[in-house]
């Protein structure tokens, strides 16, 4: 079949890659750990639905838990609800005055609303939904944060009526095709099934052709996930096994689903409200320096935990049964605001350096064998990491209806608007601008009548098409006079309009893409490290199999782990969605790939059309004939 016509069919089987079912027998078993403590993965209903026993010695245990991210907070859950540990034993550690980590938005009363970034979410976040199907919603009575979040969605579903832009506002009308040339399919499916070892230090630019990036699946997929050239081939082709099931809805969005509020209110608050119902300790002001830890044997034991308060320094002495989560690296890291008059100061930032950064480090270099992951190969390149985003709030009629002509819906509704970003295709060479308007309101305290427009650039460091310099270096009205005349303003109206009708603000993050960075499997520690008896790493910076990083998946998944491996937990972790090894799944996403053609329609060549009719005779009256209909590859 592979030799018949490789373009599609390299999606089921390939004879230079084969064994996908022992891959992933490989990638799971890999994830045992000695002394035994035995995490595992399950699938379906029966374990899904039901409650564990409560873990041995749990009563005597306590738990630190370093950063108040998503990873830090599902830990904290976890613990609590299969766990069984007591509220008061637990113990959430964050430098900041506020939780939530990377996921914020906030406003500043003189500066007005920041946020950093969004997040979308997707239908088989197996470990999220398991989370928030037992956290009650803060706004409605015996109501979960799943059923709030179920409901919103399917009286108010999510898709674009614009992907992109271009000339200033005009639909680019790239009709939701992917637009892929015969090289570039065939490369993306040899990426699809090469192994993830084979990927190690490897750029994307390294296994995908030239042609590729004049693709609308480049465009679509550089934007919606911010990849670059030269991120990391085995981040990429983890994202296309992970998320296989949605390729038909990527150029639409059709596939994403969206909280009611920015993702603070919607998932940290009601998170932070159920741990504290339950008597865990948030403490804020707590800079952790190191975590000290002792190998004695083949055991890794935490011993200490340093931090400053208040300046100066403290310690907190941990036994065995003192377990600790580690926030390792964060995306985040010292981020640099702007506001309406003021550009970010970038004037401190260095490569490398950063808090959480300076605690990984420390911990990595009590490595043997550098067991701890290494943090330099993420955190080393900041003009590579970077990109910038901004937060413009309007209630100017005028410029809301220019929102309007474009996107087709108004923003004031309170439902779907932008449905996912708007690239600005003329900007690819300049800033490369992408916009979008979530629900509004989008914060609980904001004017019935004010948007919030999200805007982010890729390339900070080039030009804009308007302001003619980079983005880094604009302050929140200059950053606005680009947006506007990329909707369409007149230009004679622009800078009136940024100045007295709009509040920006800004925010330069050097290291949002860090995770992205080519890197080999051992650059991450695993969550819990072979021979730890008492600590884990959670976060986007800890290792765990077959899951995409820059997801709230990704983060929440870590923490279940943490603590399932940590407490021994009798109950299975709901595994990576495996729609990679479902037949019908890729069947299906050669369909979309290939624009929605049968097979026979392609530009074959005469001995490719002959040797596909003789195995479509072959599989003549089977199920796989059946498969091949269903998908729309054959009629």
């Amino acid at each position: 079949m592979i030799k018949t016509y490789r373009r599609a069919f390299l999606l089921i089987v390939n004879s230079e890659n084969s064994g996908i079912i022992e891959s992933y027998q490989q990638e799971y078993n890999s994830y045992k750990y000695e002394g035994g403590i035995v995490m595992y993965y399950s699938a379906g209903t029966y374990e899904s639905f039901a409650h564990p026993e409560k873990p041995k010695n749990v009563d005597q245990k306590s738990a630190y838990i370093i950063g108040t991210g998503l990873a830090g907070l599902t830990a904290a859950f976890y613990l609590i609800r299969d766990g069984q540990m007591k509220g008061k034993h637990i113990h959430l550690l964050e430098k900041l005055e506020l939780a939530g980590g990377s996921c914020d938005g906030r406003k500043d009363i003189t500066k007005g609303f920041f946020m950093r970034g969004g997040r979308e979410m997707d239908n088989h976040f197996e470990v999220m939904w398991d989370t928030f199907r037992d956290v009650p919603s803060i706004e409605t009575p015996d109501v979960s944060v799943l059923d709030e979040y179920y409901w919103l969605n399917k009286h108010d579903p999510n898709y674009s009526l614009c992907r992109a832009s271009t000339d200033r506002g005009k639909d680019a009308h790239t009709n939701k095709k992917f637009a892929l040339d015969k090289t570039s399919a065939k490369a993306l499916s040899k990426l699809f099934l090469t192994p993830e070892k084979a990927l190690e230090d490897k750029k994307i630019s390294d296994v995908l052709p030239d042609s590729f990036w004049e693709t609308n699946f480049w465009l679509y997929w550089q934007t919606m996930f911010a990849f670059q050239r030269w991120s990391s081939a085995l981040e990429m082709k983890r994202y296309l096994c992970r998320y296989v099931h949605h390729i038909d809805g990527l150029p639409d969005f059709s596939a994403l689903r969206f909280t009611k509020y920015n993702q603070y209110e919607s998932m940290i608050l009601p998170l932070v409200k159920y741990l504290e119902s339950h008597d865990v300790r948030i403490e804020y002001g707590i800079d952790v320096k190191n975590v000290i830890i002792h190998t004695i044997g083949s055991k890794k034991i935490a011993r200490q935990i340093v931090y400053l308060k208040d300046g100066k320094e403290q310690t907190i002495d941990l036994i065995e049964d003192d377990l600790v989560f580690i926030t390792n690296g964060c995306c985040t890291d010292t981020s640099c605001y702007g506001d309406q008059t003021h550009a970010p100061n970038l004037s401190n930032l260095k490569n490398g350096c950063g808090e959480s950064w300076d605690l990984w480090k420390a911990i990595a270099a009590q490595a043997e064998h550098g067991e701890y992951g290494k943090p330099e190969v993420f955190c080393n390149d900041i003009n590579e990491t970077n990109w910038m985003s901004a937060t413009v709030a309007t209630s100017n009629e005028e410029i809301i209806q220019h929102i309007i002509n474009i996107c087709k819906r108004d923003p004031r509704t309170g439902k779907v608007t932008t449905g996912g970003i708007v690239t600005v295709k003329d900007s690819i060479d300049n800033w490369y601008l992408s916009w979008t308007i979530n629900r509004q309101p989008q914060f609980k305290s904001q004017d019935k009548n004010m948007v919030l427009i999200w805007l982010y650039s890729l390339n900070t460091n080039r030009p804009g098409n308007y302001v003619k310099k980079a983005m880094r270096k604009c302050t929140g009205e200059e950053v606005c006079q680009e947006w506007l005349y990329h909707i369409g303003v007149s230009e004679n109206k622009i800078a009136g309009l940024a100045k007295n009708a709009c509040n920006t603000t800004t925010c330069f993050m050097p290291y949002i893409n860090a995770f992205f960075q080519p890197r080999k499997e051992s650059d991450r520690p695993r969550v819990v490290p072979e021979g730890a008896v008492n600590f884990a790493f959670i976060g986007q910076f800890a290792e765990t199999p077959r899951d995409t990083i820059f997801t709230t998946e990704y983060s929440m998944r870590t923490g279940m782990e943490s603590v399932y491996t940590l407490l021994d937990i009798d109950r299975g972790v709901p595994e990576v969605w495996g729609s990679k090894y479902d037949a019908r799944e890729l069947l299906r996403a050669c369909y979309y790939a290939i624009d929605k053609k049968p097979l026979m329609d392609e530009n074959l060549s005469f001995v490719e059309k002959k040797l596909l009719k003789i195995v479509l005779k072959k599989v003549k009256g089977t199920d796989i004939e059946i498969l091949l209909k269903n998908s729309g590859l054959i009629e």
